[in-house]
């Protein structure tokens, strides 16, 4: 059960909603659950909420031009601007408080490829989640 709900508050944490995995993560660290398969838990519950913002950029473009569209022309043009700027290799940055989601969101509006979203999203939530368990390790 810890596992899922690691798993859950991982992909909750990788939407627009507020949340920390990472919280959880060390705390089930602590009580000696296997690290193996925390990182694999919540690596595969942000790398999947992460997908989740792709899906919903992919579909922005479609409702761009309605009256209760929640982002400007001039904003959306701004996000694309820099995401186009540091390119696809950003992705590897997904796991950043604040822009990191809406920066996987930009990736969906752009269209970029799903195989090449998904494998450098993995690779950057992985890494910080691998990083993150065997600093705590050193610790506890």
């Amino acid at each position: 059960m810890a596992y899922l709900s690691l798993f859950i508050t991982g992909f909750i944490a990788a939407t627009l909603f507020p949340a920390s995995s990472e919280l959880l993560l060390l705390t089930l660290l602590q009580q000696s659950y296997q690290p193996l398969l925390l990182w694999l838990a919540a690596t595969t519950g942000n790398t999947l909420g992460s997908c989740v913002n792709w899906w919903l950029g992919i579909q922005l473009r479609r409702f761009q031009h309605k009256s209760w569209f929640p982002v400007s022309e001039k904003q959306l043009a701004r996000a694309e601007r820099l995401f186009l700027r540091y390119g696809r290799w950003s992705l590897l940055m997904s796991w950043l408080p604040v822009v990191g989601d809406p920066l996987t969101m930009v990736a969906g509006v752009l269209k970029v490829p799903f195989p090449i979203f998904l494998l450098l999203v993995t690779l950057g939530k992985g890494l910080r989640y691998g990083i993150l368990i065997l600093l705590a390790m050193s610790f506890f």
